[in-house]
């Protein structure tokens, strides 16, 4: 295993943060220090970071219906209640995949997988996030278009994969992108705040009937399914 991937094994980061890591001289192997990129761990080595000894863990991902009035963080400034609030203390080690802004509700991940949680969030990867979006003005559905065009924002360009209207202040709508405020910014933007936003699913992953604020740890034939699809 090349050196990047088992630190990131390890809950150091992603492969990149790690290849810091590495060019800034704190990992050493056998007490050596070593800043080669493509050096290939071997079982019987001994790796640290920082004089403290790495090894790998088994791979963990939780996903969690988070409600409204939580932050994604581990601390808020202002002593806000916290997504980690809602969870095992033993888990306060995990790193969230991307956020759900305070307001906002629904599935969130967090894992123990630095790699995976950068290629889950990294939009090159083209995973889809579905989210249920309520409006406190009605939408003109003939400017759904616009949505899907695009337009540019603060964050960058946004533009959404999919929009499907049930009424006029109810829609479905599939981002591949992850902007800071993407959908509500967009909503914004065309005259219709948001006043309910829901992420339901991320790739293959739904919450089904998980309860608002409850958690579930996937097993490994749904982790192994996630890789897949950001392979693909």
């Amino acid at each position: 295993m090349r050196l990047n991937r088992f630190l990131a094994s390890c809950g150091l980061g992603s492969r990149r943060s790690c290849e810091t890591l590495i060019k800034e001289g704190r990992i050493a192997i056998n007490g050596e220090v070593c800043t080669n990129l493509g050096h290939r761990v071997c079982p019987e080595e001994v790796v640290t970071c920082d004089d403290r000894k790495l090894t790998t863990r088994r791979k963990a991902v939780v996903l969690l219906h988070k409600p409204p009035g939580y932050t994604s963080s581990t601390l808020d400034q202002e002593g806000r209640q916290t997504i980690f609030d809602l969870l095992p203390e033993e888990w306060h080690h995990l790193r969230h995949v991307g956020r759900l802004d305070r307001e906002s509700e629904g599935l969130l991940l967090l894992t123990n997988d630095g790699d995976l949680a950068q290629r889950i969030a990294h939009p090159r990867h083209g995973l889809e996030k579905e989210y249920e979006v309520y409006l406190d003005k009605p939408f003109l559905r003939e400017k759904k278009n616009v949505l899907l065009r695009g337009f540019p924002l603060l964050e960058g360009y946004a533009k959404m994969e999919s929009v499907h209207f049930h009424t006029r202040r109810h829609a479905t709508v599939v981002l591949k992108q992850g902007l800071k405020r993407q959908i509500r910014e967009m909503f914004l933007t065309m005259g219709c705040p948001v006043r309910r936003l829901i992420r339901t699913r991320i790739g293959p992953l739904t919450m089904n009937d998980l309860p608002s604020g409850r958690w579930r740890v996937l097993s490994p034939s749904q982790i192994d399914g996630l890789e897949k699809r950001l392979a693909s």
